[in-house]
């Protein structure tokens, strides 16, 4: 399985912080060697200020309770800097503590650095001092702090490329610290800035929307909206346009969202096309599922892809985990993916066959005759499908209910108005410029 990892594509797409979810996620799945994901735990560390953590792992890593010189150093030098970041911004947090100061703050930015200065004292310097602390907590793993002093940073810094810093800053300590609802208002707000904001060149604004769409994994895959949420940012052109030109791995997961949300099946059709474009530079056992049944109509290859699939997930940082279903209740998400992937293959086998025998289509939903017969009652049942079970000949007939000449031409003339209608309204408006 770890053939079908994606976390070293993912990965570099992320702040090194977003990297140890999916780090803890494969060392529980013992996907890789235990001293692996140890070591490469160190390596991110190395980077960061959580020099205790990097310690305790390094003891795990190599059974001893020493820990090298220049850890020790690096700790010194880690406390010596906090402290003299807090001295530094302490004036402004001090006045952020007090709220009835707080309240005198107005939207306008001009007006509060003006006030802050000539009755506290407090300039430029503090101002940066506080974001250059709010990033040295968020180093050193305190999300909860991080995230407080970026959002009081963002209303009085006025530098718009250090605001959008800021405000991916406060997105990862939200993830981190897994407020959903939250970090699902710092994406929203993040996307706007990056939607409308002009950027140095289109190719910085098209990677800030590639580390948007993989940040957003870890939102829409736990937030209880984030299957429709996930379907309604990628399958916006632009955004659909960066995963075709450099992240087409992510194909994976919209692939996921469309198969398990039975309300956004109109999607699977744009889907499909797409996995076909890209079906040369990616491909796993999920987006040939797709292929396989609504390209090929393979029924015995998507059989064999959906036990597949049912191993990426359980394997999958992000998708190998419980989910609400529509019930409110908690299941694996992989049981809803072979649920809808079932009814997938059942649907298209019956736009094919008219007269479906039940132990045959067992086969391809892999399941035994007596789970599949009971499967196909309650999906006629409660699909309200035209069909007939026959139990003694062991078949499904279907019902084909064809729409007459007359109701066919009322439905022709219903668009061709609506076609010259609108027609007409833009020949009016050419006519009147």
């Amino acid at each position: 399985m770890a053939d079908h990892d994606l976390t070293s594509r993912i990965a570099p797409q992320l702040d090194r912080h977003l990297v140890f979810p999916l780090l803890e996620f494969l060392q529980e799945r013992q996907l890789y060697a235990d001293d692996e994901i140890l070591k490469a735990k160190i390596d991110l560390l190395s980077q960061t200020n959580m020099v205790d953590y990097a310690m305790d792992i390094h003891k795990c890593l190599y059974r001893t309770d020493e820990v090298p010189q220049e850890m020790m150093d690096r700790r010194a030098e880690v406390v010596g800097r906090l402290k003299s970041l807090e001295e530094a911004a302490a004036p402004l947090i001090s006045f952020l503590q007090n709220a009835a100061l707080v309240q005198e703050l107005r939207p306008d930015k001009q007006y509060n650095l003006h006030m802050l200065n000539d009755r506290f004292q407090i300039g430029p310097e503090q101002i940066e001092a506080l974001y250059q602390y709010a990033k040295f907590q968020f180093e050193c793993g305190n999300y909860s702090g991080a995230a407080d002093y970026l959002y009081q940073y963002r209303a009085l810094c006025t530098n718009g490329d250090r605001s959008l810093s800021a405000l991916w800053g406060k997105l990862a300590a939200e993830i981190l610290m897994q407020n959903w609802d939250l970090a699902l208002e710092e994406l929203n707000r993040l996307k706007e800035i990056i939607d409308s904001k002009s950027f140095a060149s289109p190719l910085y604004q098209l990677q800030n929307r590639i580390w948007l769409m993989h940040w957003s994994l870890f939102i829409f895959f736990n937030h209880e909206n984030g299957r429709n949420g996930i379907i309604d940012l990628f399958f916006q052109d632009r955004y659909l346009n960066a995963i075709q030109t450099n992240a087409n791995h992510l194909l994976r997961y919209v692939a996921t969202a469309v198969i398990v949300n039975k309300r956004r099946r109109n999607m699977l059709k744009e889907l499909v096309k797409v996995i076909q474009q890209e079906n040369h530079s990616y491909r796993d056992p999920i987006t040939e599922f797709l292929e396989c049944l609504y390209v090929n109509y393979d029924f015995e290859g998507a059989q064999k892809k959906l036990l597949e699939c049912e191993n990426v997930i359980l394997n999958d940082p992000f998708l190998g985990k419980r989910v609400e279903d529509a019930d409110f209740t908690t299941v694996p998400l992989r049981d809803e993916f072979v649920e809808n992937a079932r009814l997938f293959i059942f649907e298209t086998y019956c736009r094919i066959h008219q007269c479906i025998d039940i132990g045959m289509l067992a086969q391809k939903l892999n399941m035994n005759y007596e789970e599949a017969e009971s499967w196909i009652v309650n999906l006629v049942q409660n699909a309200k499908l035209e069909a007939k079970i026959d139990s003694e000949s062991g078949t499904v007939v279907m019902e084909t209910s064809r729409v007459n000449v007359y109701e066919q031409l009322m439905e022709s003339m219903k668009n061709l108005n609506m076609r010259t209608y609108v027609l007409a309204k833009n020949l009016v408006e050419q006519t009147a410029r």
